[in-house]
């Protein structure tokens, strides 16, 4: 998956969270898709910081 394929709320929470970003580059490519799916139920900044948190467990 290419970087500039994610949404830009998205990429900065990964960019602030390095071992979710790595979590989340590892994963096959259906994974990813799956992750970004959900991201649309995301409505704020703070959801988004526990969505990419949640890659991390």
């Amino acid at each position: 998956m290419e970087q500039n394929e994610l949404p830009l709320g998205f990429g900065m929470a990964l960019a602030q969270h390095p071992e979710a970003m790595e979590r989340f580059a590892g994963l096959p490519e259906a994974e990813q898709k799956a992750i970004l799916d959900g991201i649309h139920a995301v409505r704020s900044k703070q959801e988004m910081r526990a969505y990419v948190e949640r890659l991390m467990k």
